[in-house]
């Protein structure tokens, strides 16, 4: 699998890390169910403690937390703060809300035979949580916040090239007071990995990912009779009706394509606007990224990062050759990005007519199709002629009309007069190729969790 921390803004390799044994992997299962039988007994108010210490760390060593980030994956360093913040808040919505989310459920049955029926919210076991590199922190704490309030013990395996980062998880948790086996992470292969999911003691598994890694675990789980939830990739509609504020959208437009230098699954990918005012939104969104500084990821001027790899940046290249190839005319419009280091400059595909492949693709970097539509009709057409199915956005001043069509766009999430966002009190997923199940909030919590029944009656039994 190759692990290693490779700086994206130097090229230099930092730190390698060796894949897991086999006998590392079975002592890690052993572990974590021999806590998972301890902590299911815990209260909801004795494990939420350990959150409220995770939440409380995370600030107080947030600079050096948000350090990892951009060595590891070149996020800007106000970015990776920001992250660290969010997944203390995340922490914190379950440490105040996981006893209400868990709460039985009295269920109002009138069926004679039955005096009192409800449903317990129950935890299984050992969850298996695959995560990917573009939030390293954040990824992790939608599945562990939750889950770990629950009674759930976790086993985490995450990207190759965020090594440190998943270090770092396990030991703050460790910090926090979670004892050992609550939560491990593994350099795990791809045939343990399968291994793993095989075990029966691993009662789910929570991936987030490209559509290729998803079909290959949710392949896996199935195979094995596992409950699987998977958060993919997504193209999101960024749409501009005429009466729109055209400054507050082109400004989010800039922002929502290129923050995490556009390698966000809910970035906005697909900006489409109505013919009305495209062409004087097309001007001001080019002068709008043209304004963005790449640079030392760690210098609080840069505005845009290097992508994740070289690896990555070559893939983008190729991805935009492509688009090319079937028709697409491409445009650079940001300015100039340093010679070393994975370094992407913006660009623009227009012309990407409905019969172009890439109309469908997912370019997970800073590059943009502004694409004109006819008038509200056509966009909400384009908007959701897409296998992808996550988030979207609808920019209007008429917030009453733009929920009407934010209700025509056919994705997991909706926003109004924003870019597709997150925050520790919303659900977050999607539809179609974008995956199913949710993370976060009360749908979160639920996703891996027993949902039994209880009812009680007092009638003799006869036959």
């Amino acid at each position: 699998m190759s692990y290693a921390t490779i700086n994206p803004y130097t090229g230099a390799v930092v730190k390698r890390f060796l894949d897991a044994t086999d006998a590392e992997v079975a002592r890690t299962l052993d572990r974590a169910q021999a806590m998972f039988e301890m902590w299911k007994d815990v209260t909801i108010a004795e494990r939420v403690k350990v959150l409220q210490n995770a939440a409380n760390l995370l600030r107080k060593k947030h600079t050096d937390y948000a350090k990892i980030l951009t060595l590891e994956m070149g996020k800007v360093i106000a970015e990776a703060e920001a992250e660290v913040e969010l997944s203390a808040q995340i922490f914190e919505y379950y440490v105040e809300n996981a006893e209400k989310l868990l709460a039985p459920e009295k269920l109002p049955s009138k069926h004679a035979s039955y005096t009192q029926s409800w449903v317990e919210h129950v935890p299984q076991g050992i969850l298996l949580a695959v995560e990917p590199w573009n939030f390293p922190y954040y990824q992790i704490v939608r599945i562990a916040a939750p889950q770990l309030a629950a009674g759930n013990v976790l086993i985490l395996k995450h990207a190759s090239n965020v090594p440190q980062c998943a270090a770092a998880f396990e030991n703050l948790l460790r910090e926090a007071g979670l004892p050992k086996g609550g939560f491990t992470n593994l350099y795990a292969t791809r045939a343990q990995l399968n291994a793993i999911i095989e075990d029966p003691r691993v009662q789910g598994v929570a991936l987030t990912g490209s559509e290729g890694a998803g079909a290959m675990v949710a392949a896996q789980a199935g195979q094995a009779l596992k409950k699987s939830t998977m958060e993919l990739g997504g193209a999101d509609a960024f749409v501009v009706l005429a009466d729109a504020d055209l400054d507050k959208a082109v400004q989010w437009a800039v922002t929502g394509r290129h923050w995490n230098a556009g390698q966000v699954c809910c970035s906005s990918k697909r900006i489409i606007v109505v013919d009305a005012i495209y062409d004087v939104f097309l001007e001001k969104y080019k002068a709008g990224v043209a304004k963005l500084k790449a640079g030392d990821p760690m210098d609080p001027s840069t505005t845009l990062a290097p992508l994740s790899s070289q690896g990555a940046a070559d893939d983008l290249k190729k991805q935009v050759e492509q688009a090319v190839a079937y028709g697409a005319k491409a445009e650079i419009i940001g300015a100039e990005v340093p010679s070393t280091g994975a370094f992407f400059r913006p660009l623009l595909l227009s012309d990407v007519s409905d019969d172009n492949p890439a109309r469908r693709w997912e370019f997970f970097g800073p590059v943009s199709q502004v694409i004109r539509a006819r008038d509200e009709a056509d966009a909400i057409r384009i908007a959701n002629d897409s296998p992808f199915g996550l988030g979207g956005s609808v920019f209007t001043k008429d917030i009453k009309h733009g929920i009407e069509v934010a209700r025509k766009i056919s994705t997991g999430m909706v926003y109004i007069n924003h870019p597709t966002g997150v925050a520790a009190d919303l659900p977050f997923g999607g539809i179609r190729r974008s995956g199913y199940g949710r993370e976060l909030v009360g749908l979160g919590i639920k996703e891996f969790v027993n949902h039994k029944l209880i009812a009680v009656t007092d009638i003799d039994g006869a036959f």
